[in-house]
């Protein structure tokens, strides 16, 4: 089965909280997101396009797994976190299957 992939966007819209969030996500919510979801690879990104924008994937082995963790406690104990500390930052998820994977 290919890799599904559960993607979280936020919209920090407060320029001087950027730099608390960054190292927040990079020092707890990330590792704890990972370790939560029993996944080997995660990624997060800020666009250059719109600097409110960050963005973090999270790489499952199948759907099964993604929709398990969808289901599960986890999800629920992160989104209470997040909500907590960052009440201002909207969110929108989104989940993917793997249609193609191309390497030259």
């Amino acid at each position: 089965m290919p890799s599904a992939f559960f993607v979280v966007r936020a919209i920090v819209t407060d320029a001087s909280k950027r730099a608390a969030f960054d190292r927040w996500y990079e020092t707890e919510h990330l590792p704890d997101a990972v370790k939560a979801f029993g996944v080997a690879k995660a990624w997060r990104y800020w666009s250059l396009d719109d600097p409110s924008l960050h963005q973090a994937m999270y790489q499952f082995d199948d759907e099964t797994k993604l929709a398990a963790m969808l289901k599960g406690d986890a999800l629920k104990r992160l989104t209470a976190d997040f909500n907590r500390d960052w009440p201002d930052v909207t969110r929108t998820r989104e989940t993917l299957v793997l249609a193609q994977e191309f390497a030259t």
